[in-house]
């Protein structure tokens, strides 16, 4: 029964928000990206309170972990999203019929959002900023590793929303324990979709056991294809920057495959990921290849168990193919069909790939870093969608809209 109030009390809470004006919501996001500078302090102590609990070996510590720079990102972030347009109320279809029926279909917030996540609590920002900006309420159901910032983080959100007369239960921290979530999956009377967004051990847990409507962001197991024709340079660049950038994030790269005919400059290829600590698993080519020119300590033979993996660490597998179906073979019974790249200069290969390979977003010739709502234009994200029902890849503001018809009559009866 008390979830019940706290969900009935965020649903109630959600009917204000489409009577704010635009203007007064970008004045909201900011005034949050302003009072996050001011608090980084406070925002940064608590954290640290996170960080002293987890090992710093764990691959979710960087993702829990706020800096200085960080939080300087999210505010940039969240005036990003006050910049853009909204969607609200865009006007998809309008015609009249012959009987004189005026009709539209137009943009409309989803409702109430509930987020279920780990341990990242910038997400707690962009959920909110991307919420807020769509009408929508938010339930928040963070992981018990980020509990101190989520309560910093959400306090700050109530304290600028109070400030401006908005009603601080459109977004809503739920306890870190299991009931919970429980309740969350079962309230189907107050909650119109549920995100989840973490490992895949959760995003499973949450769609065999939710009734409320879920939206799938699933885990990123990432390729990069190097082919007969890739130049070299490029390469290196963008597989040590898909690599090692941030290892703990779903777009970063789990997979190097590469064409046979480019094994003699494969040490040069990777030779930047020695320098980083990148322990790769070598399947037999690739580990012959690499033999006396990769550390070995860091060279390990590749078992069926690596492709596949999302390392979310400094490790990578890499993968020997005659040809560009083969490749594209090994992505389609690997792949969490997020994000798929293809190193090449041949425009015929680029095309084919870009053409057939089944992910939410596909890049020719660039790092699957850019994999991120913030660096596709949409100011920020709520999460990267794999499923291809109503959302696929990153979540921006439109993917948080539904829309609903408005019929515009003048006395019409249907005979």
């Amino acid at each position: 029964m008390e979830y019940q109030i706290l969900f009935a009390n965020t649903k109630t809470a959600s009917r204000s928000l489409g009577q704010l004006p635009p203007d007064k919501v970008n004045r909201i996001l900011r005034s949050v990206a302003s009072e996050l500078l001011s608090q980084a302090s406070f925002l940064l102590a608590e954290n640290q309170k996170d960080l002293a609990r987890m090992d710093p070996a764990n691959p979710s510590y960087d993702r829990l972990q706020l800096t200085p720079d960080r939080l300087k990102g999210i505010a940039q972030d969240l005036e990003n999203v006050a910049s853009l347009t909204s969607p609200l109320g865009e006007v998809l279809l309008d015609k009249t019929q012959a009987n004189g029926l005026k009709i539209s279909k137009v943009r409309v917030p989803l409702g109430v959002v509930g987020v279920i996540y780990e341990a990242r609590p910038n997400v707690t920002f962009d959920v909110f900023a991307l919420c807020f900006k769509t009408g929508n309420a938010c339930l928040l159901k963070g992981g018990s590793d980020a509990e101190f910032s989520n309560l910093a983080i959400v306090s700050l959100l109530h304290q600028v929303l109070e400030l401006h007369g908005v009603p601080s239960e459109v977004v809503q921290l739920l306890p870190v324990d299991r009931t919970a979530t429980e309740a969350l999956l079962q309230a189907v009377d107050y909650v119109d979709v549920l995100i989840p967004r973490g490992s895949q051990s959760l995003i499973h847990y949450v769609r065999e056991n939710a009734r409320v409507l879920v939206i799938e962001t699933g885990a990123g197991i990432v390729h990069t294809y190097f082919d007969e024709t890739a130049d070299l340079v490029k390469g290196q660049a963008i597989i040590q920057n898909a690599k090692t950038r941030r290892v703990s994030v779903c777009n970063a790269l789990d997979c190097l495959i590469l064409h046979h005919s480019r094994l003699p400059h494969l040490p040069v290829l990777v030779s930047p990921l020695a320098q980083a600590q990148v322990e790769l698993f070598a399947d037999a080519p690739a580990f012959e290849a690499l033999q006396g020119f990769y550390p070995p300590e860091l060279l390990q033979p590749a078992t069926e168990e690596h492709f596949g993996t999302e390392f979310l660490s400094l490790k990578l597998a890499l993968k020997t193919v005659e040809n560009l179906p083969e490749a594209l073979a090994h992505i389609a019974q690997y792949s969490s069909r997020h994000s798929e790249a293809i190193l090449s200069e041949d425009p015929d290969h680029i095309e084919t790939f870009l053409n057939t390979v089944d992910a939410a977003a596909v890049f020719a010739n660039a790092s699957t870093a850019f994999t991120d709502g913030a660096q596709f234009g949409l100011g920020a994200e709520i999460g990267i969608s794999t499923q291809k029902l109503h959302a696929r890849g990153p979540m921006g503001l439109e993917e948080l809209t539904s829309y609903k018809w408005v019929v515009r009559g003048e006395g019409q009866v249907r005979a």
